[in-house]
């Protein structure tokens, strides 16, 4: 999967994504804009609650860094050190003109991750939810190989979302991703303390990953 780079779909679909809807909620393709705010709150509850200190958060496939927009909405900047890393030069432009002061990163984690710190928190939103042209078994290898390399730069936890299975119908283009499947890969190559958290009304389910 590395070699041949086919994620690269992925990424050029979201790229014309932005350039047909600029600095939107449909520009990082998301249908809904409560929707989104809605999965931006899921992601950031994988911070512990106990969490005294401010924490260091790498958002994952940032795109246009509206997670950040939601912690800055919610008043949570103080708490949480941000940091970006996107694939897409065009996101990340966009990102860093948005947020000057803050850490990016462009770079493919599955080719090089010289230079990536560790984090307290990775955040992956998004990131998993389209697989466009690839195989499921494709997507799942990117999937896996992507997911154990990004928990490497982690210090407490992390958190991915996917499509569920449970659901009326499912979309090829997306990747619907069973739990015993998603459970047996972490458990044996990342980490046995995981959530699953299938409750907040989405056809999706959000993991949190902990050291």
């Amino acid at each position: 999967m590395a070699q041949s780079r086919k994620y690269l779909e992925i990424v050029a679909h979201y790229e014309s994504c932005l350039t047909r809807h600029g600095d939107t909620h449909l520009g990082v393709n998301w249908p809904d804009p409560d929707d989104a705010a809605r999965r931006y709150d899921v992601m950031l509850e994988v911070i512990r609650e106990n969490q005294q200190d401010r924490v260091s958060l790498l958002d994952f496939g940032c795109g246009a860094s509206h997670l950040l927009e939601r912690i800055v909405e919610r008043g949570l900047s103080h708490a949480i050190e941000y940091a970006g890393l996107d694939l897409s030069p065009s996101f990340i432009q966009l990102s860093r003109a948005k947020f000057p002061s803050c850490r990016y990163y462009t770079l493919d984690l599955l080719k090089d991750a010289l230079g990536l710190p560790e984090f307290d928190y990775v955040i992956m939103n998004g990131v998993f939810t389209e697989k466009r042209d690839l195989s499921f078994e494709e997507m799942l290898g990117y999937f896996q190989a992507l997911v154990a390399l990004a928990f490497r730069h982690v210090r407490v936890g992390m958190a991915f979302n996917v499509m569920s299975k449970q659901v009326d119908w499912e979309r090829n283009d997306l990747f619907h991703l069973p739990f015993d499947v998603a459970a047996a890969f972490l458990a044996s190559q990342v980490s046995r303390h995981f959530i699953f958290r299938h409750d907040y009304r989405l056809y999706e389910y959000t993991a949190y990953v902990y050291r």
